[in-house]
This record gives C-alpha cells, sequence and structure tokens, in this order.
C-alpha cells in the first residue's frame, strides 16, 4: 500500500507521508532480523523497522510492538522504567513468532524529550508521580503520536496486528490510524523496587494492564533480560 492509496472507511483519513529505505540484514543477540528505516514527513524523526524473518505461527496476525526510545532504559539499562527490558522481551518473542517492532524515535519520556524527561524525574525525587511531575512542568502526560507509525504498518502491508502493550491507549490510536488491533499481547516484565511507584502510577492513572509482580529479592536480572548474560563488547 502507497501513501497515496486509502483503504475502505479511511477515506476521510488523509495518509501521514513516510517514506521507508532499503531492506537489510541485522543480526542480534536476540536473533537474525531485517530491518527498515522510515522517515516521517511531517517532523523529519526516523524510525526503524525491526522485523522476524520468519512468518507468524499458525495463521496468526503478526506481533507488533511500538516501542517509544528510551534512552535511559534502551540503552543504559535504567531500573527507573520497564523500557529496556520490554524492549528485550518484545524482540525475542518477535524473533520467535514472527512480526515487527517499530523503534520510534522522538517519544522520549512519552514525547516531552530527554532534557524534559531528566526534570521530571527530579520532580520525582522531590515525590511527586510520573504524571505530576509532568503536569508541574506545564507538559503533556502523553504528547506521543501514532499516525506515523500506523502509516508505516500500513505501508508494510500489516493492517490486522497483535500489539504487544499493556497501554490500551495505543490500540484506540492504532485504530485511528486504520491499524486493526486483534489481540493485545502482554508485555509486563517484574517490577522492581526502583519502578514500583513509577508502574502503579502507570496502572492507576494511565490505565495500563499492569499485575505488577515484583522481582525476588536478590535476582538482578529479570527473564526479560536474561540474554544480557551472553559476554557482549
Amino acid at each position: 500500500m502507497t501513501a497515496s492509496t486509502t483503504r475502505s472507511g479511511d477515506a476521510a483519513r488523509a495518509p501521514h507521508p513516510v517514506s521507508g529505505g532499503p531492506i537489510v540484514q541485522l543480526p542480534t543477540a536476540f536473533g537474525d532480523f531485517v530491518a527498515q528505516s522510515w522517515t516521517d514527513h511531517v517532523t523529519g524523526v526516523e524510525h526503524l523497522a525491526v522485523s522476524s524473518p520468519n512468518p507468524p505461527k499458525r495463521g496468526q496476525a503478526p506481533l507488533v510492538r511500538l516501542h517509544s526510545e528510551c534512552l535511559t532504559g534502551d540503552v543504559f539499562g535504567s531500573y527507573r522504567c520497564d523500557c529496556g527490558e520490554q524492549l528485550a522481551f518484545a524482540l525475542e518473542l518477535i524473533h520467535e513468532e514472527g512480526g515487527t517492532l517499530l523503534y520510534l524515535r522522538g517519544q522520549e519520556g512519552r514525547g516531552i524529550g530527554l532534557a524534559n524527561k531528566i526534570k521530571a524525574y527530579a520532580l520525582q525525587e522531590a515525590g511527586f508521580d510520573t504524571v505530576e511531575a509532568n503536569e508541574q512542568l506545564g507538559l503533556p502526560v502523553d504528547a506521543r503520536s501514532y499516525s506515523a507509525a500506523g502509516q508505516i504498518l500500513a505501508e508494510m502491508g500489516l493492517h490486522k496486528v497483535r500489539l504487544l502493550s499493556n497501554n490500551p491507549d495505543k490500540q484506540n490510536r492504532l485504530a485511528q490510524a486504520g491499524v486493526s488491533v486483534v489481540e493485545m499481547v502482554p508485555t509486563e516484565v517484574p517490577s522492581r523496587e526502583q519502578n514500583l511507584r513509577y508502574l502503579q502510577t502507570k496502572k492507576d492513572r494511565m490505565d495500563h494492564r499492569l499485575t505488577l509482580e515484583t522481582e525476588p529479592a536478590g535476582n538482578g536480572k529479570s527473564s526479560a533480560t536474561r540474554i544480557f548474560t551472553n559476554d557482549q563488547d
């Protein structure tokens, strides 16, 4: 499907202008993938689609994870959030069952940016929760847009997906972008002492589907991060 094409029922929704680059091999610690960069021509932000070469099992819809960029969690393994562990969990599952992870850049701190996220952390250390901290800064609780993500999925032919997420808002936002979510697949990883209040706030105030089982004391890694026990540079 091209950017100039709309599907039945979407005629009133103008396609979000995106363009994809070449598809290349991406061998990783989680297995072999293929990768494709995508450019959002409204914002100029570049995103990355990382896809399993394996087709979905048993004729199911492909797994899709919309992963918002999180430098502190994804790169530095911060325990203040669960982003890095969700990323590892999603890549492992997508490689095994088939699907795509869209790494959405420009969505740091639910869209407020890295510097503002660190300011919000300072307010959290002063006693505010993650929602209150954004409000104290005069910023939206969630400033993310999924218009480009929805169009990228459509361009990739992914019109019906199994969404890897604990956040029902992503399902609603994808529906608005013309992508049907046929199943929500949980990505909850064990919570930690350092992120329990953050996750509790997401559950209580942002309707995330979480049970908040905690990581056993003394266990430094969850099952979602077991891959990182391998020797790496």
